[in-house]
């Protein structure tokens, strides 16, 4: 291969098959750097993305998909003070808005977006923290600003977002409950969070866990019917954040209780290209508790390369004969990291 090429797997028509093009290599413009990408992490959004199935989170075709990254700083470009040539990293930094995705052997970024891959964590693995670090802690920290002696219910724990909003509450030392269902009740548990049958009615687990008084906070990352059991699971007072809040919803139990509701849209940050620093320092933080030991990304086992990104797709959604995936996805782009 050229140095100046690269190879990318570019979608070129709505859910259409992905296909490895020999592209121009990226050059890192004012206030960038290039990463050599190593793992590319994979959401449910990517998925939906492809298909033309989010209307908030559009990405003009061709294109190449994937919002999440780790890898090496290779170049840099002019104002560029915080990263060298060499440095590891991860971030959350395109496949959405027209910005190139992830899922290429190069990609030229915007450096506030990045921070310091965490020393302790593989490529694979810091690869598909940054999406669901952010949604995480922008609910949890910056909207419910969550602490020590509170109680904070998780609706779906074991997901991508719900694995990291548990383990973020723990760390700053709140009383964890989640729901979950199947094998992903022992995984709150192991994570240190009270599991609920996702089953049970809420009014019931509501009585069980705090006297029928309610939660402190309520982080719900499923949206839905959810959303809903969730204004009736939050105390008087209290406050539930949603990343999934787009449907239609009563808020009758929410003002009886005097409660407060607020959304979390990650993607505006990259879209209206505003508060692109924080994107950075949330993900300083995180990674400052991946090296004390109190947040871990749950990663599937199964390898995937960049040849088999459509697999990869298939998993994340469960389709096609493939298992659904057991914790996050990562595709990985550079072989040696494998």
């Amino acid at each position: 291969m050229s140095t100046s090429t690269m190879t990318a797997a570019v979608v070129e028509a709505t859910n259409g098959p992905f296909v490895l093009r020999e592209l121009d290599r990226p050059k890192p413009g004012p206030g960038q750097v290039l990463v050599q990408i190593a793992a590319s992490g994979t959401n449910p959004l990517d998925a939906k993305i492809r298909a033309d199935g989010a209307p908030h989170a559009k990405q003009p075709l061709p294109a190449i998909l994937g919002m999440d990254l780790a890898g090496t700083v290779v170049a840099t470009g002019p104002g560029v003070e915080d990263f060298r040539t060499g440095d590891a990293v991860f971030g959350l930094t395109g496949g959405v808005g027209g910005l190139q995705g992830s899922h290429a052997q190069f990609a030229a970024v915007d450096a506030k977006l990045l921070a310091r891959k965490p020393e302790s964590l593989t490529m694979q693995e810091a690869s598909v923290l940054p999406l669901v670090v952010i949604t995480a802690w922008e609910g949890l920290v910056d909207r419910m600003q969550v602490h020590a002696g509170q109680t904070v219910l998780v609706q779906g724990g074991g997901g991508g977002v719900g694995h990291v909003a548990v383990q973020i509450a723990l760390a700053r030392g709140a009383k964890v409950f989640a729901t979950a269902r199947g094998k992903d009740l022992e995984y709150v548990r192991s994570l240190g969070a009270t599991p609920i049958d996702g089953s049970v009615d809420t009014e019931t687990y509501v009585a069980e866990h705090t006297g029928s008084r309610g939660f402190d906070l309520v982080y719900d990352t499923i949206g839905g019917d959810l959303l809903d059991a969730s204004f009736r699971a939050v105390k008087r007072f209290g406050h539930v954040v949603s990343c999934l809040g787009w449907g239609t919803h009563k808020l009758a139990p929410l003002s009886f209780k005097q409660a407060t509701y607020s959304g979390v849209f990650t993607l505006h940050t990259l879209l209206a290209d505003e508060g692109r620093a924080h994107f950075g320092e949330i993900l300083e933080q995180a990674s400052a508790l991946v090296e004390a030991g109190k947040l871990r990304p749950r990663l599937d086992p199964r390898s995937f390369q960049m040849e088999d990104i459509m697999a990869a797709y298939d998993a994340v959604l469960g389709r096609n004969g493939a298992a659904r995936a057991q914790g996050k996805i990562a595709i990985t782009i550079d072989s040696q990291f494998d």
